[in-house]
């Protein structure tokens, strides 16, 4: 499977992005990985908000790689992209993937289910995910960092 396959299959659009789009959405992410840490948070809402900031993030590589995920299972796409464009390590994408389905259910059916130990966890995700992407854009698309 590859992007490429994805596009075929109906569940990405092609995507021509510029720095100034590609820099919105890690200023996003930066003012979510920020704004997660606000003293007084319930954990459920410092992982919702972590989970923001880690799904920018994952929407500026997949940008970059020229796509946009379709709106159908949009997040789960998204994420799941992160093994294609920066080659993310199976665990990672796993676990963002969990951490998705978590937090729909903390969302929509079930508050307070969020521990202090889960909401660190997709903290440090969401903070590893915008170094590597940082990192990946450098080294794969420096014409997208604004300087």
């Amino acid at each position: 499977m590859s992007l490429q396959n994805w596009l075929n299959n109906g569940w990405l659009t092609e995507h021509r992005t510029s720095s100034q789009e590609i820099t919105a959405l890690l200023a996003v992410a930066d003012r979510d990985l920020s704004d997660c840490r606000t003293s007084g948070l319930s954990p459920d809402w410092q992982l919702n908000i972590a989970y923001t900031a880690a799904l920018q993030t994952a929407t500026a590589a997949l940008a970059a790689s020229n796509y946009r995920a379709e709106r159908e299972a949009h997040h789960y796409r998204v994420i799941q992209s992160l093994a294609y464009t920066i080659r993310a390590d199976a665990g990672l994408v796993t676990l963002f993937d969990q951490f998705r389905k978590k937090r729909n259910i903390s969302g929509y059916d079930h508050a307070g289910m969020i521990s202090n130990q889960e909401a660190k966890e997709m903290v440090d995700l969401a903070n590893r995910l915008r170094q590597e992407v940082e990192e990946w854009l450098h080294k794969n698309h420096p014409d997208l960092m604004e300087e």
